[in-house]
């Protein structure tokens, strides 16, 4: 018997198994990639004071965090579509908010768990459960595994959630289109320079260019358009420049540098439909079983993500080693304050999801919210409509 078992190795499920073996308890983590290196890990992360980093620090890592933080990528501005500069907001280092590329973030969690712990290309295809809260777990090689204790780390589509909650997550109506350019500064100026040092919002009603500077003259951008899910998958991807020209006819009279974004894009364009599961979402205890991150509450990309999956993976390690001998009243414990916190961070996210695709004003009602005009929620990070790393497809 596996006595804890973890269903997917990214940022949640790798930091909950770190805290699980700071306090000397082990864990198995079971992922469907075939190895740590069997695709790029997305983009940067803005790791927050109040969630992500006490994570870090939970689990012993908070100096290796430190150094691999990418200095000046907290910068944000937001443009009109015609490239005029509304809003610069610099970093100066006192945003709490350091960006870390997460694949760097991922490698220091792996690097610190034992020999071992991380079983590559283990994809669950079945679960059973047995009684007393033991499950077994079958693999796509065939092979399987019995466990008391089976935690969904696995995302957006998990294939734990079923054992504890009938919802799935729906549409939000807004995709964001994803492509990179490669050496900015040399080959592509002038978008290099409309996007500064850091994250750069170009929005309208309905729409926005979103690019992020990485580490080498990266810029990633993300392409937002609210439409129905049957246009975006409408759209021939196979056939790049085609769908470039799709894509960026929707930006027609834009200005050429936040075009030249998508048109000039080394990289084949991916589409990512964004979904969400209720506000609010929680289910009742079920013995031997709970969930973290994105398969408990998927939520509208705000910058929170990663840094919820990594405090929830945390505080369940925390609450499992103050209970040892009671896993049932550490999972009661867990899942009643993430309930709490992540009805509270899903309504915010869903307002500024609102805020940056539905606003008639946009991008005023943005610069409202980040000077102060409006309210804004008690934790909104700087980057309201932007994403880090991959978004939920």
């Amino acid at each position: 018997m596996t006595p804890i078992t973890i269903i997917g190795a990214g940022l949640g499920g790798l930091t909950l198994a770190r805290v699980l073996h700071v306090h000397g308890i082990a864990a198995t983590v079971y992922e469907a990639e075939a190895s740590a290196d069997a695709r790029t890990q997305g983009g940067m992360l803005d790791i927050h004071a109040y969630n992500g980093q006490l994570a870090l620090k939970a689990a012993g890592l908070f100096d290796e965090f430190r150094r691999i933080i990418h200095e000046g990528g907290e910068a944000t501005r937001v443009l009109d579509p015609h490239g005029t500069v509304l809003l610069d907001q610099p970093d100066d280092g006192s945003g709490g908010r350091p960006e870390v590329h997460r694949g760097d973030l991922r490698r220091i969690l792996l690097d610190a768990l034992p020999r071992g712990t991380v079983h590559w290309g283990r994809k669950v295809t079945a679960i059973h459960p047995l009684g007393d809260g033991q499950h077994e777990l079958t693999f796509a090689d065939g092979s399987a595994v019995t466990t008391r204790l089976v935690v969904g780390a696995d995302g957006a589509w998990s294939r734990i959630r079923p054992l504890v909650s009938d919802v799935k997550p729906a549409y939000v109506g807004t995709s964001y289109i994803e492509t990179y350019l490669l050496d900015a500064d040399a080959r592509h100026p002038a978008s290099a320079k409309v996007v500064g040092g850091g994250a750069m919002l170009a929005l309208a009603p309905g729409k926005g260019i979103i690019a992020h500077r990485e580490t080498n003259g990266v810029l990633h951008t993300y392409v937002a358009l609210t439409k129905p899910k049957e246009w975006i998958a409408g759209i021939d991807f196979a056939k790049p420049t085609a769908a470039k020209a799709r894509v960026a006819a929707e930006f027609d009279g834009w200005a050429p540098e936040l075009t030249a974004l998508i048109t000039d894009g080394e990289t084949d364009l991916i589409p990512r439909t964004l979904h969400a599961l209720p506000t609010g979402h929680r289910w009742k205890r079920v013995p031997g079983v709970t969930l973290l991150g994105d398969a408990a509450h998927l939520m509208p990309p705000d910058g929170e993500g990663a840094n919820f999956a990594m405090y929830d993976g945390a505080e369940l390690g925390k609450a499992m080693a103050a209970h040892r001998g009671d896993l049932e009243a550490a999972l009661a414990e867990y899942e009643e304050a993430m309930f709490i916190r992540s009805a509270k961070a899903a309504a915010e996210a869903a307002k500024t999801h609102a805020l940056c695709f539905d606003d008639d004003n946009a991008p005023h009602g943005l610069i409202d919210f980040l000077t102060g005009g409006s309210a804004p929620p008690s934790s909104a990070p700087p980057r309201l409509c932007g994403t880090r790393g991959r978004p939920a497809a």
